[in-house]
């Protein structure tokens, strides 16, 4: 029998390594995304702590000092929650983009794996025929022998 041997066989081995580095990029984005939200969740938790503070302060004691102090630093936690919201949107666009070179990658791929199944079966029925092919001739050989010997 012989063998099988695919035309696009190195371009179908690049994409698949192509489609892996996507795939580490892809999980790369996701985990700094989850990084970047754990981050902004925190930001905002120290927001609310300090603006708890704050009206602590406001109901307690008419310290004024302590009470800009506290506004200040509501301030700017308000600012760095502002800017860590930036931070993760850029981050989701990231992943979007990952994701979406992620799925051209496995499209390539899957494009070159349906060749190669095409051009597979199109061997085996070559083959296949090849093989009938010299069936018939040994059986014709065969019955031109039983013929002339008679």
């Amino acid at each position: 029998m012989a063998r099988f041997r695919f035309f696009f066989f190195y371009i179908l081995y690049m994409k698949e390594k192509l489609e892996e580095q996507e795939k580490v990029e892809y999980s790369q984005c996701m985990m700094r995304l989850n990084q970047e939200e754990e981050r902004y969740q925190e930001l905002l938790e120290r927001q609310s702590m300090i603006e708890v503070e704050l009206k602590n302060t406001i109901n307690e004691v008419l310290d004024i000092s302590e009470i800009r102090d506290k506004e200040d630093a509501l301030e700017i936690m308000k600012m760095y929650v502002m800017q860590q919201g930036l931070v993760v949107e850029q981050c989701q666009e990231e992943v979007r983009l990952a994701r979406e070179k992620l799925s051209e990658a496995m499209r390539e791929r899957k494009t070159y794996e349906n060749l190669r199944d095409k051009a597979f079966e199109e061997f085996k029925l070559e083959e296949s025929k090849r093989e009938q092919k010299e069936i018939d001739e040994l059986v014709s050989y065969r019955y031109g022998n039983t013929k002339s010997e008679e």
